[in-house]
């Protein structure tokens, strides 16, 4: 599987900046009005893990494959975006097949840049994507309970409850909360899960700020801080200026760069982390001389499941895994090694896969 992000955020906010960063490409216009990416640009970026790195050096394979994340960068989204104000209605239906919405809030001055509301207020912001996101979320939900209203009345259980669910979801939208933040139980959740709701996907708040504030924020920071934690969701500061300065540059550049900023790592791998533990998201491997691969899985995923990941064929016909501990693998040397040492364990159907585990899968064909 392959995590795939939405970045979203009102014009001139710095998405198309970060976006052109993050993926390392200039194909993201970034210039200084609304509505300069007309169409959705996709980038994938690969996820920097020095675990990867370190197998690398150790089994000296033909071929390293990191696993990666997908970005769609969405146009900036403007007050009346649900209604088609803008270029709305299509960007918002480009949203729908992410697993993450990644919101850039402006939270740095510069009279050079315009503000699409003419001032910089990031609550305000956040409010207005949110509330077009939540309109657009009740337009589907109204159709879904319409379309089901009449087979519920006539007796058909699943259709009652798609009525129930749905409207339980509409009555919460309409008090201006996300879809996220209703508490409902799991199995009703899954009757509404084919609408992709936009307000239902887990949001990381990338605070966009200026040079000096890349460390420890600003007070535009703090008010959103207090927001997403209010909501439970992540927040990331980062400088879409610093980071387009660190990606023209060589890797000892970079890491000095960085050190003179007060930061130890960037914030592509910042954001990378911080999305990872939005969706509750882990990395196990396979390692041999052919190929040595990252694989992404989501937390208390079983052995089956893993190697399902890698192909179906692994899960259904799966018999067992020889596992090995990262460290243990790292400590020892090799695979030979710690099967020597018996530090190679053979795990069953009920295995729960554990972050960085390197794993060897039987199955029947």
């Amino acid at each position: 599987m392959s995590l795939k992000c939405g970045i979203v955020g009102l014009p001139n906010v710095g998405k198309s900046t970060l976006f052109n960063t993050l993926t390392k490409a200039i194909n993201a216009q970034a210039e200084n009005f609304p509505f300069c990416t007309i169409e959705p640009n996709i980038g994938i970026i690969t996820v920097p893990d020095e675990r990867l790195n370190k197998l690398e050096e150790l089994v000296v394979p033909e071929k390293v494959i990191p696993t990666t994340v997908e970005l769609v960068d969405i146009a900036g989204l403007v007050k009346g975006a649900s209604k088609g104000e803008g270029l709305g209605n299509m960007f918002l239906g480009n949203i729908r097949s992410v697993d993450a919405i990644v919101h850039v809030i402006r939270c740095f001055e510069d009279e050079n840049v315009i503000h699409v509301d003419g001032s910089i207020n990031p609550i305000r912001d956040k409010e207005v994507i949110d509330t077009e996101l939540q309109f657009k979320d009740l337009e589907s939900l109204e159709k879904f309970v319409t379309k089901n209203q009449k087979a519920a009345k006539s007796g058909d259980k699943v259709a009652k409850k798609n009525v129930e669910v749905g409207q339980k979801y509409i009555d919460h939208l309409l008090t201006g909360k996300s879809a996220r933040s209703l508490e409902i139980d799991d199995d009703s959740k899954l009757f509404i899960k084919d609408l992709n709701l936009l307000t239902i996907k887990p949001t990381l708040y990338a605070c966009n700020v200026d040079e000096n504030s890349a460390v420890s924020g600003n007070a535009f920071v703090d008010q959103v801080r207090a927001v997403a934690e209010a909501e439970g969701a992540e927040l990331l500061i980062i400088s879409a200026k610093v980071e387009s300065e660190i990606v023209m540059m060589d890797a000892e550049d970079q890491e000095m760069f960085l050190e003179d900023l007060g930061l130890t790592e960037s914030g592509m791998d910042r954001l990378i982390k911080a999305s990872y533990k939005l969706l509750d998201l882990e990395t196990y491997f396979t390692a041999g001389v052919k190929e040595v691969r990252a694989w992404t899985i989501h937390k208390n995923t079983k052995a089956p499941q893993a190697a399902g990941v890698i192909h179906t064929d692994f899960e259904k016909g799966f018999i067992r895994a020889e596992v090995i501990a990262y460290n243990d693998y790292v400590e020892l040397g090799s695979e030979a090694a710690c099967r020597d040492k018996g530090k190679l364990r053979v795990e069953g159907k009920e295995y729960v896969v554990q972050d960085g585990d390197i794993l060897h899968f039987r199955f029947n064909v």
